[in-house]
């Protein structure tokens, strides 16, 4: 059962070569998605001398947030799980699959992971500016809000199946990554409209701590967390029944 689960874990975590290795992981993962995932943005304001985003320019920029995100999972999931968003480790996290204290190394090296590549893109563009998420006209916070709780549902829902659930054929291999990808493409494709579809809180952060914008930030928070606390709970309680419930990862290594 969720929460039942739940474990702070040992001080010794923060230093034990074995976290730290995970967190080097999601840190170069993180790194590369957004550096990807962000550089599109950037590259498409530039190809179009800033004009709004146009359909094809959504399609685009959705197909590489999936295509980079599928590769970042791929290459950190047989060291850290390949979680590439607080979102996700949180999730995994109600579920008792990783610890508080490994949890939070996981959320320091996937906020410098797109921090450092929202500087490296400033950098290499001759400083364009990034872009931060953002509201489109007329849409609601609340709505923003329920959006991304609603999309990262899904994206953590998909971890879930596809990385976590030990029935899945898709816990080793190339299934789960190519899921995770496609998920957040197509999520990207609907909510980019509206909110621009973060589902991932260092996605938001990178961006909006290198523009110094912070504008409805929050929602990118709160809206991700919320969804990625559901999924967890939901998969936990009700897709995983109890004589087939799967141990929480150890703590030690």
């Amino acid at each position: 059962m969720p929460f039942r689960n739940v474990a702070v874990g040992r001080y010794e975590e923060f230093t034990h070569p074995g976290t730290l290795k995970c967190g080097l992981a999601e840190f170069i993962s993180t790194l590369i998605f957004v550096f990807a995932g962000e550089g599109s943005v950037i590259a498409y304001a530039k190809l179009t001398d800033g004009a709004s985003l146009t359909p094809s320019g959504l399609t685009g920029v959705a197909i590489c947030h999936g295509l980079a995100l599928f590769v970042a999972v791929a290459i950190s999931a047989n060291i850290s799980g390949g979680h590439v968003n607080p979102a996700v480790t949180f999730g995994l996290f109600v579920g008792g699959n990783i610890t508080l204290f490994k949890g939070v190394i996981y959320w320091i090296a996937q906020l410098l992971g797109a921090a450092i590549a929202c500087l490296l893109l400033k950098l290499v563009t001759d400083g364009m500016t990034t872009s931060p998420h953002a509201l489109s006209t007329g849409e609601p916070v609340w709505g923003a809000l329920v959006l991304e709780i609603v999309i990262t549902f899904g994206l953590v829902y998909t971890v879930y199946a596809t990385a976590v659930d030990p029935r899945s054929p898709g816990n080793v291999g190339i299934i789960a990554p190519l899921a995770i990808g496609l998920i957040v493409a197509a999520n990207i494709l609907f909510a980019g409209a509206f909110d621009g579809g973060s589902m991932n809180p260092a996605r938001s952060f990178g961006p909006a701590l290198v523009a110094l914008d912070f504008t409805n930030h929050w929602v990118y928070w709160v809206g991700p967390l919320i969804g990625g606390l559901l999924a967890g709970v939901i998969y936990e309680t009700l897709m995983l029944p109890s004589e087939e419930q799967h141990e929480p990862i150890p703590s030690d290594y």
